[in-house]
This record gives C-alpha cells, structure tokens and sequence, in this order.
C-alpha cells in the first residue's frame, strides 16, 4: 500500500474514532445548551456564542485526527505510551458530557477537564520528542481549545 493511501486509510480510522467520541458524548448532553438548568446559569463573558463549539470540535477533530495517522504511520518502535495517552485522551473527552449535563457534577467536570487539558499536553511534549514539531503543531487546536473551555467551566463553577 503506497504512503499516502495507508496515511489516508489511518487518517479515516480516526476521524471515525474522534467524531463517534462526540457523538458518544453528545448522547448526554440532549437539550444540554438549549436546557434550562444550564440556560440559567451564570456564564463567563467571554463566553462564545454557540456556533465556536462546534467549529472548534469540527477542528479538533479533524486535526487530532491528522496527528492520529501521522502518528500511527510512523509509530516508533517500543512507542506504547502514545497509543495509551490517545486513549485516555478520548475516554476523558467522552466523560466530560454525561458529569456536567447529566449528572451537574461541575467540579468533577472541571477535574476531567484539567485532566484532560494535562493529558493533551503530555501527549504534545511526547509528540515533540518523539516525532519532532510536525505532528505536535496539530495538536495546539486542541489544547488551545481545552484552555478556553477550562475557563468557561471554572467560571461556571466558581459563580453558580
């Protein structure tokens, strides 16, 4: 298989992968936004208006989704900690809907996405030695993203 079809073939895997954990998360946020506990809470004003969230999250996947293939295509030998890190990335990211718009454990929501925020960091600084500053520039969206909603979240936190 040349190159280009096998980063194509890895670049689609996680594209399913990334946007099917949105969606997964998505089960628990129905009317999340729209509903009233969360229409009435005190919200930061540097909130976005709705359509950033889902331009960020088209972005983020499509770019996690990039450094997904890269990866996997040029996975180092005896590399298991990215694969793992990966994982734990998603599962985070998944969790994060059904605590804050199912269940209303805020700071638990806040605590997954500092752990998330620190995860995504982790797997950067890994990138970097690993792979070089390629692949790692993919993953700025995201963290970037992670910094914005960690404000939003504490400042939900720290004024409801």
């Amino acid at each position: 298989m040349s190159d280009m079809l096998q980063y194509l073939k890895y670049f689609i895997i996680f594209l399913l992968i990334n946007f099917g954990g949105l969606a997964l998360g998505a089960l628990w946020t129905n009317p999340g936004t729209a509903s009233e506990w969360y229409r009435t809470m005190n919200m930061a004003p540097w909130s976005p208006p709705g359509w950033v969230f889902g331009f960020a999250w088209t972005t983020i996947g499509i770019t996690y989704s990039l450094w997904g293939a890269y990866v996997t295509k040029n996975l180092n030998q005896g590399d298991n900690e990215t694969p793992i890190l990966y994982i734990e990335s998603v599962v985070l990211n998944i969790l994060w809907n059904p605590i804050f718009f199912g269940l209303h454990w805020l700071n638990m929501a806040g605590f997954v996405l500092i752990a998330l925020l620190v995860c995504l960091i982790v797997i950067a600084k890994h990138t970097r030695h690993m792979y070089g500053w390629k692949p790692t520039l993919l993953l700025l969206p995201y963290i970037i993203w992670l910094g914005i909603a960690n404000s939003l979240n504490w400042y939900i936190i720290l004024n409801n």
